[in-house]
């Protein structure tokens, strides 16, 4: 189930960039084909990780949400997040990084009431090269 890059992904961006739509994520930048998000999403409800819901406002329009075995996941996702802006190239800022890594339990806590309270307001702002005029700090691959 984790084994394709795109199902980690989409954990992510549910757990900590608020997606909660198609639409949402395939707008994310990330290049996924439509056909490929429908079956990841797929496969994450048929496993239990994610939920799908209907819009309050609008009932043709589908929300995902993470499970509680989605959630479960949280502290796996937050070190994977840590060790890839350490090690892999990244737009997040090191300070950002540094400070969720010095401070799990508070980020892993948040995360879990935001899930719970149904809080979709992004735990991560959103950060590109454009955003900070192509001067992020970018952490470099070690080795």
């Amino acid at each position: 189930m984790f084994g394709d890059r795109w199902s980690l992904l989409i954990i992510r961006d549910l757990m900590v960039r608020g997606f909660r739509t198609f639409k949402e994520f395939h707008d994310s930048g990330e290049g996924i084909a439509t056909n490929i998000l429908a079956e990841r999403l797929q496969k994450l409800q048929t496993a239990g990780i994610i939920t799908a819901e209907c819009d309050d406002g609008d009932a043709r329009r589908i929300n995902y949400r993470l499970t509680e075995k989605g959630i479960d996941l949280a502290p796996v996702l937050l070190e994977l997040l840590v060790w890839g802006a350490r090690h892999e190239h990244t737009a997040a800022p090191c300070a950002l990084i540094d400070n969720m890594a010095e401070n799990r339990g508070r980020v892993l806590a948040e995360v879990r009431r935001r899930w719970r309270e149904r809080d979709s307001t992004p735990l991560l702002p959103k950060f590109s090269d454009a955003e900070f005029g192509g001067k992020s700090e970018k952490r470099r691959r070690k080795g």
